[in-house]
C-alpha cells in the first residue's frame, strides 16, 4: 500500500494522511456539521479501536474514514464523512479506497445512507440487510418473564471471555479485541442459566444520551429474552433519551415502537467480499453502532 500521505489533488491542495488521536476534536466538528450525535469521547472510542484517514485542505479537515478489523477475515467500515462545503471533489471515494486496501480482502462491511449507496456499490457493496434506528425518552416497559431457571444478573469480570465467545457467534465476526474495551466504557446486564451465560445486553454514554447494545440472546418465535434484556435498561432508565440499533429482520421493531422507542431511520446493511455467517441458535438483536456493527 502506498504510503497515503502522497496522495494529492493539486487543483484544490487536497492531502491524505492517518487518522491520529490528535483529530478527535476536527472530527467531532465535522460530525457536528451534519447533525451526527456523536461526542468526542464517542469518536475517540471507535477511532482507538480501529484506524482511518483523514482528507485536508487548506482550510483544515474536509473528510474522515475509518476501519476495524475483526481478525484474519472480517472488517467494517464507517464514519465516513465530507465537509458539506467539499462535497463533489471525490474525497468520500478517495477515503473508501484508502479503506479498502487497508483491509484487504477481508469480507467488510458497512452502513449505507441513501445519499452513500450508490458510491458504495460502486465499489463492490451489496445490500444484505436493513438496521432499524430506535430512539425515545418515554418508556415504560412491561414485566416479562423468562424460562424456568433462567435469570438476569449482572455481569461479573469473570464473565468476558463468554461474552466474547456469544458475541462473535451472533454477529459473525471476532470480536475478541473489541469486546473487552466496549466493556470498560459499559454496564452490563447477563442472561444466566445455571450459571451458563445465555446472553447479555450492555448499556452505556452515547451521544445525546445512552445507547443499549450489543444485545445478544438465543432466538426464538417471540424474542421474550431479547426483549427482558432490553426492558431490564429501559425500566432503569425512564425519560433518559435512548438509542438502540436493531436489525431490520430481528422482529422486534414493532415492540419497540409501542414502548416509545420510535424508529426513526433505517440504513441499508452492505457487505463486500461475502456475506458474515453467524450462529443462528444466538442472535444479535441491536448492534454495537452503525460504524463497528
Amino acid at each position: 500500500m502506498s504510503d497515503p500521505t502522497e496522495t494529492r489533488t493539486e487543483k484544490f491542495a487536497l492531502s491524505y494522511r492517518p487518522f491520529t488521536d490528535n483529530d478527535l476534536a476536527a472530527a467531532y466538528e465535522l460530525s457536528s456539521q451534519i447533525n451526527w450525535p456523536h461526542r468526542v469521547d464517542d469518536w475517540r472510542f471507535v477511532a482507538q479501536a480501529g484506524e482511518g484517514f483523514i482528507a485536508e485542505d487548506e482550510s483544515g479537515v474536509a473528510g474522515t474514514a475509518l476501519c476495524w478489523k475483526f481478525g484474519r477475515d472480517h472488517a467494517s467500515l464507517g464514519m465516513v464523512i465530507v465537509s458539506p462545503e467539499r462535497q463533489g471533489r471525490g474525497i468520500g471515494r478517495r477515503l473508501m479506497e484508502l479503506l479498502l486496501e487497508a483491509v484487504g480482502g477481508r469480507t467488510t462491511l458497512l452502513h449505507a445512507t441513501v445519499a452513500g449507496k450508490p458510491l458504495y456499490e460502486k465499489l463492490g457493496f451489496r445490500e444484505i440487510g436493513t438496521t432499524n434506528q430506535h430512539q425515545g425518552t418515554a418508556f415504560q416497559p412491561p414485566l416479562l418473564s423468562l424460562p424456568p431457571g433462567e435469570r438476569l444478573r449482572p455481569l461479573g469480570s469473570n464473565d468476558t471471555q463468554q461474552l466474547v465467545a456469544l458475541a462473535s457467534r451472533a454477529s459473525g465476526l471476532d470480536r475478541s479485541a473489541l469486546l473487552p474495551s466496549l466493556l470498560e466504557l459499559s454496564d452490563g446486564i447477563a442472561l444466566d442459566r445455571d450459571g451458563e451465560l445465555l446472553g447479555f445486553a450492555l448499556f452505556r454514554r452515547f451521544g445525546r444520551g445512552y445507547a443499549i447494545g450489543p444485545v445478544v440472546a438465543p432466538d426464538s418465535d417471540d424474542s421474550s429474552r431479547a426483549k427482558a434484556l432490553i426492558s431490564h435498561w429501559l425500566a432503569r432508565n425512564e425519560g433518559v433519551f435512548v438509542r438502540i440499533d436493531t436489525p431490520g429482520d430481528s422482529g422486534i421493531s414493532e415492540w419497540l415502537d409501542g414502548l416509545g422507542l420510535v424508529r426513526v431511520d433505517t440504513v441499508a446493511k452492505m457487505a463486500r467480499n461475502g456475506a458474515p455467517r453467524a450462529d443462528h441458535s444466538v442472535r444479535q438483536f441491536a448492534i454495537i453502532n452503525q460504524a463497528v456493527c
